[in-house]
């Protein structure tokens, strides 16, 4: 098993590991859309969720993965109203993977937080 850290300040003082591989598995913690090397967030959900998908896909590469491995994402929103904003980046991103997907409307643990994405990816 490896643990990949992307060195944010939530792993260490949360315990957890941004992905976690075994065997042909990657599981992508969920991802918020902070640059984690600034801990800067954009005010755009849009923005956000490119942040999130350069993070997926850097951890996803330090594991030996692509983001065509992705089979599973899941979303959490924080409004139902964000969403006409989001899709288009999810399109954007996904439309030629297609994985099977989950959104939930959900608060997040932080108020500039606007979405949470959280992938795994297989490689058979």
């Amino acid at each position: 098993m490896k643990h990949i850290s992307t060195g944010s300040p939530f792993e260490a003082r949360m315990g957890y590991s941004r992905a976690v591989v075994k065997g042909g598995w990657c599981f992508v913690s969920g991802v918020t859309g902070y640059n984690y090397q600034t801990m800067a967030i954009p005010d755009a959900i849009a923005d956000q969720a490119r942040n999130c998908f350069r993070t997926i896909a850097a951890v996803l590469a330090e594991a030996g993965f692509a983001m065509a491995d992705i089979v599973r994402v899941q979303y959490t929103v924080v409004d139902a109203g964000l969403v006409d904003d989001l899709s288009p980046v999810l399109g954007e991103t996904l439309a030629e993977i297609r994985p099977a997907a989950t959104m939930v409307i959900a608060g997040l643990i932080r108020p500039e937080m606007k979405v949470e994405i959280e992938v795994t990816a297989f490689k058979g």
